[in-house]
């Protein structure tokens, strides 16, 4: 990791930088991905033009142009019927995993289920005068879920996504995974997928997972939104899709802020920066106005990093996306941090909370020495589907309220109309809409109101 001052002239231009590279617009993308580009398509195409050929063809060919991605892109050739997991499949993987896992998943199915149990939207109505005003919250009809599964297996994924929806309402889920070890082919995914109820499990990641679930392919209905998280070409195949469909966000790598002072362990700091790092790509960002704990937190990466598997690509990450910041004090440390607006932000310091307080811009917060990052993509109950790229500015994490819908409803009798009468003919003669005021006053003329 780099350490770096923040009264150095050429910090604000570091950072800008490293968040356009680690935004969808970056485009980064490995040299074998680029390579990947030229041999499916025969010129090298950016990310951007790699979605809307693989979605439009998708959209026009349908499970043909699925298919052919499939084996393409993901190295597997499947039939039209093995396009999705079967559900024995399904099912012998619940079987193969052990209680123990099991076990597992349903204390955090649990956890998962009464957080977002209690933050979930109820219907609310008011009385007026002559009638009463509602808002009635209804669970979206069916629902598609991005499970990476190109580097690691992510069974927190299916919990975090398709937990908050259950929560919701949603009747229809279908799981959209890459047909690899760590995706269609994992037992701990697909017996995840089991236990929560979800029979409709898409061997298919990347832009043409995107893409069937939004135009829908031979078997498969389109979905009305889709959610989860991705590499770079799922982020801007949502991107794409979005308007014929809803979705949860444009997301980036993921990235982590922590603000410590000399209460914190250093041991502590490099895991939760490694932590995020070994994604690969991702940020990790430590900001201090102690230059002792920045030294001793860079040793201990340095210690830590000997400990963990995916050494070789957190350190990589850490070298091209790390930074420890030396600020003039804490309240300067808030003030970057709000800028940053970081998917997560952990907190280890005196008084952690108020200076939580002073950040309105993450997409989750975690405070002091005992809550790590890790709890929350894991355990504790909100959905680790996040913001990034800076866009925790005006976006959410994933909850139970992403899979539902609102509509208003007013119902008036005579005098609720004739108590807002004269308000809509004055509105409505100032934009010249007479039709309007007409559609009032018509209802109202047999009691001599004009």
């Amino acid at each position: 990791m780099r350490l770096v001052d923040v009264s150095s002239s050429d910090f604000g231009g570091l950072l800008r930088e490293l968040r356009r590279r680690l935004s969808p617009e970056g485009e980064v993308v490995s040299p074998a991905s680029r390579q990947r580009t030229i041999a499916v398509f025969g010129v090298p195409l950016s990310p951007q033009e790699v979605v809307a050929r693989i979605c439009k063809d998708v959209a026009e060919r349908g499970v043909d142009a699925l298919l052919y991605y499939i084996e393409k892109l993901d190295g597997k050739s499947l039939s039209r019927s093995g396009v999705f997991v079967p559900e024995e499949d399904l099912k012998a993987a619940h079987q193969s995993v052990g209680r123990e896992f099991l076990e597992v998943v349903r204390r955090v199915w649990a956890r998962i289920e009464r957080f977002q149990s209690a933050i979930r939207h109820r219907d609310v109505r008011i009385t007026i005068p002559g009638g009463y005003l509602e808002e009635r919250y209804r669970p979206i009809s069916r629902v598609g879920v991005c499970v990476p599964g190109g580097a690691a297996a992510y069974p927190s994924t299916v919990l975090m996504t398709v937990v908050p929806a259950r929560v919701a309402g949603v009747e229809e889920i279908v799981v959209a995974t890459p047909p690899t070890a760590f995706g269609a082919e994992n037992p701990y995914v697909l017996a995840t997928c089991w236990e929560l109820g979800v029979r409709s499990v898409l061997r298919a990641g990347g832009a043409h997972g995107v893409a069937a679930m939004a135009y829908g392919v031979e078997g498969l209905e389109p979905v009305d939104k889709i959610v989860g998280p991705g590499n770079l070409f799922v982020a801007l195949a949502k991107k794409f899709v979005f308007g014929r469909v809803g979705i949860d966000s444009v997301a980036g790598p993921s990235e982590v802020v922590v603000i410590a002072d000399s209460s914190a362990e250093p041991r502590y700091l490099a895991y939760d920066l490694i932590a995020q790092a070994e994604h690969a790509p991702g940020t990790s960002i430590l900001l201090a106005w102690e230059r002792t704990i920045l030294e001793r937190t860079i040793s201990a990466v340095e210690e830590a990093l000997h400990r963990v598997d995916r050494a070789e690509e957190a350190r990589q990450c850490l070298e091209e996306f790390g930074l420890a910041v030396l600020t003039d004090g804490p309240e300067q440390a808030c003030r970057i941090a709000a800028e940053i607006a970081p998917e997560h932000l952990h907190i280890i310091a005196e008084d952690a909370g108020s200076l939580a307080d002073k950040i309105p811009t993450a997409g989750a917060v975690f405070l002091g020495n005992y809550s790590p990052v890790a709890c929350g993509d894991y355990a504790a109950g909100p959905s680790h589907v996040l913001p990034t790229s800076g866009t925790a500015r005006f976006a959410s994490g994933l909850s139970v309220n992403d899979f539902l819908r609102s509509h208003s409803v007013i119902c008036l009798e005579r005098e609720g109309l004739e108590e807002m009468a004269p308000d809509i003919q004055v509105l409505a003669e100032c934009e010249g809409l007479t039709a309007h005021r007409e559609s009032v006053l018509c209802r109202l003329q047999s009691r001599g109101v004009s």
